[in-house]
Order: C-alpha cells, then sequence, then structure tokens
C-alpha cells in the first residue's frame, strides 16, 4: 500500500510540472569553475528580465526551458563573480552551451549570511565549507553531523545507534561548547548548551551551505563558541524553481521519501519548502525511528532596501534509544580477546550477547495490552507500544518546531539593519524506569513478564481492595519548552576601509520539566507520596499521565551586546570584538512547598560573562596570507550551577568558566588555482571548571562551597589540503594532531560537620588529575576525500578516516586516588571507509533522474567509536585498561541507496 501511494505522488507531481508546458526551447550547460574545472553545484542561472531560472545539479549541469527568443543569461554562485552572456533559445530545440567557466572573485556574503556571523576571505580565522554538493552525496539521511568530520579536528559519533543520538566534539571540546546556529538562531540548549539532533532530522535536506568554524571564530553573537561553531543555512532565495523528488532505501529496513520545491525568484518573492518521511528498524534491538520533518522558507524583497524573510521547521519523531554502553566482551568476545590490554579473565564474567545487544530492549509477551501514555502535545493520548513484542526502556519523543521572521533594511548604502526575530517551542521527553523495578538479573535483561504479573496480583489491603497497585513503573521525563528571541545587527560602513557592527542578542525562555507515569506494567496505579499538595488517597494513586517524582519550571532570560570592528587595509585586514552577556535563571517547584505552605520560588539574576577577541590577516602576495587570532572569554554559568534544579536550592556568585585562546595560521594557493593548503596551529586553556560540594554548616544548616582549579590546555596543529589536478580528480586531505592535557591537580580544604558525630570537621580534598589527557574524542585524524567523475553524469567519492590516540571519557573529578596516575584507556586506531556514487541516467528537458548509493564502513571494521574508562557498571579490575572500559562499536558495514527525480 506504501508503494502504491509513493507512486502515485510520483505520477501527480510529474503531472503538475507537465502541466502549462507550451511550444519553447531548451538551453543544457555544464557550470565550472573557470581555473579548477571543478564542478560548481547549486549555481543559479537566470534569464534576466524574466522569471526562468534554474540551478546546477550534483554534476554542475543545468537545463533550463523558456519561450524562443533572444535573452541575457547571468550565473551566479557564492565566491564568484557573476558572469553574463547571450544565448537563443529556438522553437522546439534544445542548445547545448557546453562548459560554461567562472572566476573565482570576493566573496559575497547574502544577508543571511551576514546575520549570521559567516566567515569571508579576509577573516583572520579558520573554517571550512561543506557545499551543498557534499552533504547531497554524503549524508544519506544520516544525522547532519555525520557529514561534517571530514573537516579538522571534528569527531562525530552517532553515540549509541538510534535516530537523532548523534553527538560532535570540536577540538576536544562537546556541544556544550561548540555554538550551533541555523539561519543565524542559536539552538543550543539554553538550560544546558546541548544540542539534540533529533531535532533537526530534516535540515539536511533543506540546507544551502554549511560552514565550521573551529575555534574563536568570526561569530560576534554574546554567545560565545569555544571549540567552534557550525552555521546551517537554508536559502530559499539562493534557489531556483524547480522540484525534487527522492525515495531512498537503506540497512536494517530505513526507509525515506522527501520532497523539496522551489519556486525560483518571482518577481522578488521566493519560496521553498521540504517534507520528508522516515521509518526504520535501527542496527541495534528496539532503535527504531519514526520521523517526519518539515521546512518552508520564503523570502520577499518589497523594494531596493527591504527585504523578509520566513522560516518554519520541525521534526515530529519517536525513536528507541541504545543509551548503555557495554563491556567490550558483551559485543564480541573475539575483538576483545584480539586487544593486548584486555584480561583473559574478564571473558568468563561478561558474556557475550552480540554486536546488537541493546539493554534498554527486552522482549515481552505480545499478550501484554496494556496502554502507555505519550502525550507529546499535551493531550490524553494512550496508546499502545511501537511493537507489541517487545518493551522499550528507553525511549525519545520530540517536537521541536522554529519559527523565524527576518527584515533586513538599507538606510543607505552605508547603514543597514538586519533583525532576526525567533518562536522555538517543544514539546516530549524520554522515557525510563520509576519505582521497584526487578534488577538487571545476569542476562542484563529485564523480565518485564514477571514485572507484569507481579502488578496484575498486588492489591494492598491499606489502600485498595478493588485495584492492583504497580511497585515498578516507566515514567516519561517531560521537557515542555518556548524560547522568544530577537537578534538585531546594525552595519555600520564608517569609511572606506573601516565597518562596523552593533548588535543585541535577547532571549527568554521557559522549560517545565516533570516525570508522568508512562506505562503501570499490568497493575492500575502507582502510589506516590512525594507531593507536598497531594493530601488525600485518592491523590496519591496515579495513573497514566499523572505526575510524579517532580514537577517544576525553569526560566531563563538572556540579554546581550556587542560591538565588532573590522578594517580593510588594503593587505592588512583587522577585526576586533567584544561582548557582555547577562544571564538570569527562576525555579518554581510545584512538589515541595516553602515555609508558608505555598510553590518553592528561587532565583538567580543578572550572572555576567563577557568575550572580547580579535586577530589580523596579512596578504603577503596573491597566493599567500599569514593571520592570527587571540581571544578570552568569561562564560556564563549553565542553569545547575546556579540553581539545584531538585532541591532549588541557589548557588550565589557562581563561578565562571575562562578561556583564553590564540591561533596563527597561513593560506596558500597555487597560481593555476588547483592547489591549496591551509595550516593552523592553535592553543586554547580551558580554567575553572568548577565542581559544587555539599556541606553542612556548624549550625546545622546545609550549604555548599565550589571547588575550582580545574584547568586544562587544548593545543594543536590542522592542515587542510586540496588538489584538483583534472576534471574528473579532486583530492581532499585533512590531518590534525593535537595535545589536550589537563594541567594542574587540585587540591583544598574545607569545613563540614560531621553527620554520625555532628562534629565540626576539616575535610581535605584531592584531584590528582595533572598531565592526563583529556578523553572523548581522537587527539589524531586523518581525512581524505578522493572524487572521481569519470563523465559528466557520473560521480564516484572515496571517504576515508584514520583516528589516533582516541582517549576513554573520564570524570576528571573522580580521580581522587593520588597514587593512580594511569592516563584513561585508549582505545585501538582504527580505519573507515565510506563509498558514494551517483550517476544521472536521464537528463531530458524538464526531468533528470539520478540513481545513488552509499556504502559505509565498506571494510566492515570493526572499532571503537566511543568509551568511558573504569566504568562503574562495567569494569573488571578498575586498572583502567580495554576491561575496564564501557563502548559504543562503531556500526557494522551498511547501505544507502535511492532515486532522485528533479523537475526543472
Amino acid at each position: 500500500m506504501r508503494i502504491n501511494y509513493k507512486f502515485s505522488f510520483l505520477i501527480l507531481l510529474m503531472s503538475l510540472f507537465s502541466i502549462g508546458t507550451w511550444a519553447q526551447g531548451t538551453l543544457r550547460g555544464h557550470i565550472v569553475n573557470d581555473a579548477t574545472e571543478e564542478d560548481l553545484v547549486g549555481a543559479n542561472v537566470s534569464l534576466k528580465g524574466t522569471t526562468f531560472g534554474t540551478s546546477t545539479d550534483i554534476n554542475g549541469f543545468f537545463s533550463l526551458s523558456a519561450p524562443a527568443g533572444s535573452y541575457d543569461a547571468v550565473v551566479s554562485f557564492i565566491g564568484y563573480e557573476p558572469k553574463e552572456f547571450t544565448v537563443t533559445v529556438v522553437d522546439g530545440q534544445t542548445t547545448r552551451l557546453g562548459d560554461i567557466g567562472v572566476s573565482a572573485g570576493a566573496f559575497q556574503l547574502s544577508e543571511l549570511e551576514l546575520v549570521s556571523s559567516r566567515y569571508d576571505e579576509k577573516t583572520p580565522f579558520v573554517a571550512t565549507n561543506v557545499e551543498k554538493r557534499d552533504v547531497q552525496l554524503r549524508l544519506a539521511s544520516r544525522d547532519l553531523p555525520n557529514v561534517l568530520n571530514t573537516a579538522p579536528n571534528i569527531y562525530s559519533t552517532n553515540s549509541g545507534g538510534g535516530f537523532g543520538d548523534s553527538r560532535i566534539n570540536m577540538r576536544g571540546f562537546n556541544q556544550r561548547n561548540i555554538a550551533i546556529l541555523i539561519n543565524g538562531v542559536p539552538v543550543n540548549d539554553m538550560e544546558n548548551g546541548w544540542v539534540y539532533w533529533s531535532n533537526w532530522s530534516g535540515i539536511g535536506d533543506a540546507t544551502s551551505n554549511i560552514q565550521v568554524q573551529r575555534g574563536l571564530s568570526a561569530v560576534n553573537l554574546a554567545t560565545p563558541s569555544i571549540g567552534g561553531t557550525i552555521n546551517i543555512i537554508t536559502d530559499p532565495a539562493a534557489q531556483q524553481a524547480g522540484a525534487v523528488l527522492q525515495q531512498e532505501y537503506g540497512s536494517w529496513n530505513m526507509s525515506k521519501t522527501t520532497a523539496t520545491f522551489h519556486t525560483g525568484d518571482l518577481d522578488g518573492f521566493a519560496m521553498s519548502g521540504t517534507l520528508t518521511r522516515l521509518t526504520q528498524d535501527g542496527f541495534y534491538e528496539g532503535t527504531f525511528a519514526d520521523a517526519y520533518s518539515y521546512y518552508l522558507g520564503a523570502s520577499y524583497k518589497f523594494s531596493d532596501d527591504d527585504k523578509i524573510e520566513f522560516f518554519v521547521m520541525g521534526a515530529p519523531q519517536r525513536h528507541g534509544q541504545n543509551l548503555y554502553r557495554q563491556n567490550i566482551a558483551r559485543y564480541d568476545q573475539e575483538f576483545a580477546s584480539s586487544l593486548d590490554d584486555y584480561d583473559p579473565a574478564a571473558l568468563q564474567e561478561y558474556a557475550e550477547y552480540g554486536r546488537q545487544f541493546n539493554q534498554n530492549y527486552t522482549a515481552v509477551d505480545p499478550g501484554y495490552t496494556g496502554l502507555q501514555y505519550y502525550g507529546m502535545y499535551g493531550e490524553k493520548s494512550d496508546l499502545r507500544r511501537y511493537d507489541q513484542n517487545y518493551i522499550m526502556e528507553r525511549e525519545n519523543f520530540f517536537h521541536k518546531p522554529q519559527v523565524n521572521l527576518n527584515w533586513y533594511h538599507n538606510f543607505s548604502d552605508k547603514l543597514r539593519w538586519t533583525n532576526i526575530a525567533y518562536w522555538s517551542g517543544g514539546r516530549g521527553g524520554g522515557s525510563g524506569t520509576f519505582g521497584s523495578v526487578s534488577s538487571l538479573p545476569p542476562t542484563f535483561r529485564r523480565d518485564w513478564n514477571k514485572e507484569i504479573a507481579q502488578n496484575s496480583n498486588n492489591i494492598d489491603q491499606n489502600i485498595n481492595t478493588d485495584l492492583n497497585r504497580s511497585t515498578g513503573i516507566l515514567r516519561n521525563s517531560r521537557n515542555n519548552q518556548w524560547t522568544l528571541g530577537l537578534l538585531s545587527k546594525m552595519f555600520i560602513e564608517v569609511s572606506d576601509n573601516f565597518d562596523l557592527v552593533v548588535g543585541i542578542d535577547a532571549r527568554t525562555a521557559e522549560i517545565e520539566h516533570y516525570r508522568e507515569v508512562r506505562d503501570l506494567l499490568g497493575g492500575d496505579y502507582y502510589y506516590y507520596t512525594g507531593n507536598d499538595f497531594d493530601t488525600q488517597t485518592s491523590d496519591y494513586m496515579k495513573g497514566l499521565g499523572d505526575k510524579l517524582d517532580y514537577w517544576n519550571t525553569n526560566t531563563v532570560s538572556w540579554l546581550g551586546g556587542y560591538a565588532q570592528g573590522m578594517w580593510d587595509l588594503g593587505a592588512l585586514n583587522l577585526n576586533a570584538m567584544a561582548g557582555f552577556t547577562s544571564i538570569g535563571y527562576s525555579f518554581e517547584d510545584y512538589f515541595n512547598a516553602d515555609e508558608n505552605g505555598d510553590f518553592r520560588v528561587s532565583e538567580a539574576k543578572n550572572l555576567p560573562g563577557y568575550q572580547i577577541k580579535g586577530g589580523a590577516l596579512y596578504a603577503l602576495n596573491e597566493n599567500l596570507s599569514v593571520f592570527g587570532n587571540a581571544g578570552y572569554v568569561s562564560k556564563n554559568p549553565i542553569f545547575d550551577a546556579a540553581i539545584s534544579d531538585r532541591t532549588g536550592q541557589v548557588y550565589p556568585n557562581p563561578e565562571n568558566e575562562k578561556f583564553l585562546s590564540f591561533e596563527v595560521g597561513t593560506r596558500w594557493t597555487s597560481n593555476n588555482g588547483k592547489l591549496g593548503v591551509n595550516a593552523t596551529y592553535y592553543n586554547t586553556t580551558w580554567n575553572d571548571r568548577t565542581l559544587v560540594q555539599g556541606i553542612r554548616e556548624a549550625d546545622g544548616s546545609d550549604n555548599f562551597i565550589y571547588i575550582t582549579g580545574m584547568n586544562a590546555n587544548h593545543q594543536g596543529v590542522e592542515f587542510e589540503i586540496g588538489y584538483q589536478p583534472t576534471r574528473k580528480w579532486r583530492f581532499d586531505a585533512v590531518a590534525s594532531f593535537n595535545n589536550w592535557v589537563y594541567t594542574d591537580d587540585v587540591q583544598g580544604t574545607y569545613t563540614t560537620r560531621d553527620q554520625e558525630t555532628g562534629d565540626i570537621v576539616e575535610v581535605e580534598y584531592g584531584y590528582y588529575v595533572k598531565d592526563l589527557k583529556v578523553g572523548d574524542s581522537p587527539q589524531t585524524s586523518f581525512s581524505l576525500v578522493a572524487n572521481w567523475k569519470p563523465s559528466r553524469k557520473l560521480n564516484f567519492q572515496a571517504v576515508a578516516r584514520q583516528y589516533m590516540n582516541n582517549y576513554s571519557d573520564w570524570d576528571p573529578f573522580g580521580r581522587t586516588d593520588e597514587t593512580d596516575r594511569a592516563q584513561s584507556w585508549k582505545a585501538p586506531d582504527y580505519f573507515v571507509l565510506d563509498l558514494h556514487a551517483n550517476w544521472t541516467i536521464f537528463q531530458g528537458d524538464d526531468v533528470s533522474i539520478d540513481v545513488f548509493g552509499h556504502v559505509f564502513n565498506a571494510l566492515d571494521e570493526i572499532y571503537v567509536q566511543d568509551a568511558l574508562d573504569n566504568s562503574r557498571f562495567n569494569s573488571f579490575d578498575g586498572d583502567h585498561d580495554a576491561d575496564d572500559a564501557e563502548v559504543f562499536l562503531g556500526l557494522p558495514r551498511n547501505f544507502n541507496g535511492g532515486v532522485r527525480i528533479r523537475f526543472n
């Protein structure tokens, strides 16, 4: 039935784009870089003075139909000089224009790119552009970070393999210290800075360009970026008229349908839209996905001085998760025993359950028909499990729509004003257990059938003799939120060689947290007495969707301002920026009463942070330039460092984390433009990573202290080499060599009251981390992308990546033994090869058809991609070697392929 639906939709779409065709002619051509002969994907081709236009496909080709006549054709592409030439369209004929070369020129930014703080060729910071061609050729329905790890010092994995559960590190910093912008709007979580990629699952299909800026970056928002910044642009005005229908299939029953349209420029108005539908079983047991995504972007230029843009996007989804890493032998005992530092005795303790093992997945008697509470949108939505044959302990469900309204106004040629007003919502959460759920047996599988049987026959005579009481249940941890924000920038051309940007970044957010009953596992109610405002037995009897454990609302208020100056002095370019941010948090607890019997309320206001950075770039000649930059960031504390979201305790004057960073580098391009080399050295110091330690005062009251002084240094060198010897071949190589290390032990004393004796005691503390490597990301990495075009319609690409010195993640505040100075376990080096192909099998006047395929991990390597040192759950003897780590292995060889039909 599904296949018939898709086929019918295809026929309908083809019919719609056939209606209205008249006697006309067709222009066909191929747009290339005139120096390197590289295909330009997404270049715009239009007929001046008309609404006829298109853009080049993944191979740089275009096909444009128009009424017979003579026209001035215009080719435009970001970073290239516009090219104009005369063409003649002959009625009923196809005119082949051959190769059309365009020249690289001044980097020209659109309004959207300006407000997004995009890098240009004169900026003294480092960046890597990922073009639409690369996204389309390599992404293949994976999470967006997976297409970025061919840039220097970016490490992205899919963690436990669940849909949207990927994570990304940059220069050894995780996502909390990486700024993610979509069309100029920061999307990091307002409370803790994290990014949940399942919320943006469809953004890759609508992306025009991604720019990865490493280090402090050129971003002038008040949000500091320490590891770097990822700028994602989905510009409707950059697209030409047409539509794309794409169907792809992949390993583990993955199916994805994508429909995209572009109106092109209609007298100043342009619109683009994308709709996707994805389902999959997943490699790991129970990691199903049931997801949609939508995107709509529109722009309208209603005068020479005013333009507005509108964006709305979202990705409602639910998916099973694999959250718990395992000892290596649980997945593959042969691989574990092949490691020199894996103790053979551990093989007896950790039975092998296979590569697909997921501790969160357990089979259940399909005869159990108990309802589960889902309620993503707040309604009472009771439903069956995704699959009646199993219960997923961990499932994520969320929908986070975002709406932008952008306005660009030119007061004059020297004064421009840009504004982005945005709203973001969010409803959903994740599931887990609550109460006295049976502990994991030796098989590491919960016995849900036993749990259901117990709950189904458990009358509590003291509460109710007609209903069964559940002692253990599944719960949802909910996160319902909204954010309002305004980004406003003024671009001022003070003189011919000095530009000034000033702006504000204002946001406010409200986030509601609570837990609720998801599945009673055979019982009729769960008895919970932890809510001070429940007063009678019936209140304590919780049914599906009822709240328990905690219920609170957090608010975040954010106000930032900044100024940035840019001097263009010919061969010398200077950049300087200063910004200040003030954050306030509040916490309202609906379960715990204050001394007056009201909801407990806490506030932490006016928490300051600031950043100062600048740099210089000097062009020694047309081919060679050198640059340097430096900056200092005092980062505002996250919510949990200001207020305890369990007790509501306020931590006054929390310590800011501080970052001091500098970079130097060079860029060189050969005279013929076929070879380019970039090299960068960076050094970033991270000071005052802080631990909040609870204490008891002399009067018996609870209090806390800050333990500061946890410092680390991240430094390294990065190389990028691009070489295109011929039109058919291009090579891009990347190498990163780093040394990320903790620089100091942390020692001291504090005074507290002994809870047993009541005596005032002085407690010594120590965290022994000096010279230990920072973990969670490889410190040495290489990648090579080889692109081969044996013909104009056929494209092959191989992506090879090598990772070395990948130290396991570990908690520096867990190193309390002065004699334990061993490094965290270093996972084995590994090599991964991915293969991609695209073939244009048909190219007509109005329709072209591509087939494409991908092979990931083509050599079927077994490797450790994520590891945690000395796991409290999976460590054998605690001496920091292979048998003490819990890991996620990389996915085995897997495939993706499909067909793309493009209507011009």
